[in-house]
């Protein structure tokens, strides 16, 4: 399968939301409510984002995405990058799609300055696990929420 990665664009909506609402199904969220708001900041990202990725298919089709930022640290004088979302279509999955996207969002990165990209999954995504071990490394850290 041949994957092209570029910047999301106006004309890819319909396609992007598409995959945004799997997105949400996968995790079991919705976050339909803010999808216009968020649409609007990707498409005018600047700066410190948030930036939207997407994988284009052989057929032009959009099958992954991956949204990202940058923020400052108190650990280091350069910037990190936080891989807000990746999501590759039930269809492409297994060929190559979420490695393309992250290593996108590397280059993207090391453009930026960024002295680390990281990213957060839940314990059950195994099958994401198995690819993100291969191409990051698993920290010990654990997360709060309010």
């Amino acid at each position: 399968m041949s994957i092209h990665i570029r910047f999301a664009e106006p004309d890819d909506r319909r396609q992007w939301e598409n995959l945004w609402r799997g997105y949400q199904a996968f995790y079991e969220a919705d976050l339909s409510a803010g999808t216009d708001a968020l649409w609007q900041r990707l498409m005018n990202a600047r700066g410190d984002g948030p930036y939207a990725l997407v994988a284009v298919g052989e057929d032009g089709e959009l099958v992954g995405l991956a949204h990202y930022l940058y923020h400052l640290t108190t650990w280091s004088d350069e910037p990190r990058c936080y891989l807000n979302d990746l999501f590759t279509a039930p269809e492409a999955r297994g060929k190559g799609v979420g490695r393309k996207l992250i290593e996108a969002v590397y280059e993207k990165a090391d453009k930026h300055g960024a002295g680390q990209v990281y990213w957060l999954t839940q314990e059950f995504n195994k099958t994401a696990r198995r690819l993100y071990d291969d191409v990051a490394n698993l920290t010990p850290f654990i997360k709060y929420t309010r």
